[in-house]
């Protein structure tokens, strides 16, 4: 048996002059929950259907379980797809859905019975077997979906976008359904997704694309804390970009000027030199403020606009030259919370190792 669950080797798809996959290698280890991220029309769907056999690569290999695929149809590779839509059948029960697979491949009355009885409970709906889709929510029809997937014992599971339709605190309460879920099974998960909260919750791993690339791969501290690019910095949560040039490199940091007055830090995490144009980019989360100058290398600023947002009061604060941060702070018991007001003159301050330099 293969480590690797599903391995993509320089893959290419191409619908006429148009690039939809663009030389992927992907590595998917054995029972790893593996999202691929990116925003709409990025390669993402197309890379799970080449992966599933509906569509074959214009160039490339694809492996599931160490075995090349070549033009193996999909209902020949252990794989099973959940989609957005759960194309589950009105007319039949729920029970009726779940078998429906294991009957066109003549499994036993007995051993149907028992699998899907199984499954049921695995995906927490014992005794809704009876029950029509209709007759039942968006999520328990989700969690059907998944139990006519899971029943056949595939291989690797590909989810499409498979909780987009569902509102946002049940849409919340599956990703950690779903992570749990493949945890108890063990089978590989590939997720395919635009949300970035919902890769960050449930992946282990997350390959970030963008025009039919893979731009990084990682886990999600990785990909969130050390952003390889500013597509990817931008594209996972908010972030701060200051643009500007190397003034000085020591000592395993970087010091950038931005525009005529300001002078900021990060760590040297590539090469640069002085003149080089970079961007420098720093969560809201990472930065703080205060009223007074309690770090040598905090900008002085004033708050310009104030958002309170429940979990968090959002800032945005002007630094010398018209530079704007967004700044994020975490909002404390009532009784000890500090807001500042728009117009307040503050300090603005981030840890170097909060930053990340970035190409410009």
């Amino acid at each position: 048996m293969s480590e690797h669950a599903v391995e993509l080797v320089r893959v290419d798809k191409h619908f006429g002059t148009v690039v939809a996959v663009d030389t992927v290698s992907l590595s998917i280890r054995n029972g790893e929950f593996y999202s691929l991220l990116g925003p709409s029309g990025c390669g993402k769907t197309t890379t799970l259907r080449l992966i599933a056999g509906f569509e074959m690569p214009t160039a490339g290999q694809v492996y599931i379980d160490g075995e090349l695929q070549g033009e193996t149809p999909p209902y020949r590779r252990p794989v099973n797809t959940v989609f957005q839509n759960y194309a589950l059948f009105p007319h039949m029960s729920v029970f009726q859905n779940v078998a429906f697979g294991l009957e066109m491949r003549h499994v036993s009355k007995e051993v149907i019975q028992h699998s899907v009885f199984e499954v049921l409970e695995m995906v927490q709906l014992p005794g809704m077997e009876r029950r029509r889709p209709g007759q039942l929510s968006g999520g328990q029809q989700q969690r059907v979906a998944l139990a006519r997937a899971l029943v056949n014992h595939p291989k690797v599971l590909l989810l499409d976008e498979p909780l987009g339709a569902l509102d946002l605190k049940l849409r919340k309460a599956m990703q950690l359904e779903l992570k749990a879920l493949q945890e108890r099974v063990g089978i590989t998960f590939i997720y395919v997704t635009h949300d970035q909260e919902e890769a960050l919750t449930m992946s282990d791993r997350i390959a970030v694309m963008n025009k039919g690339q893979v731009l990084q791969i990682g886990t999600p501290e990785e990909i969130y804390e050390r952003p390889a690019s500013r597509f990817v910095a931008d594209f996972i949560g908010e972030t701060n970009f200051l643009e500007g040039k190397v003034a000085a490199v020591r000592n395993g940091e970087v010091a950038v000027e931005i525009g005529d007055a300001l002078l900021v830090y990060a760590p040297l995490e590539r090469d640069a030199v002085v003149g080089d144009t970079v961007v420098i980019a720093v969560r809201p989360e990472k930065i703080s403020l205060s009223t007074t100058p309690e770090d040598p290398r905090a900008l002085p600023g004033v708050v310009r606009e104030v958002v309170y947002v429940g979990t968090d009061t959002r800032y945005l604060a002007e630094l010398a030259g018209q530079v704007t941060v967004m700044v994020r702070e975490q909002n404390l018991a009532e009784e000890t919370a500090r807001r500042l007001s728009a117009g307040t003159a503050v300090y603005v301050c981030w840890q170097p190792q909060s930053a990340r330099l970035l190409r410009g």
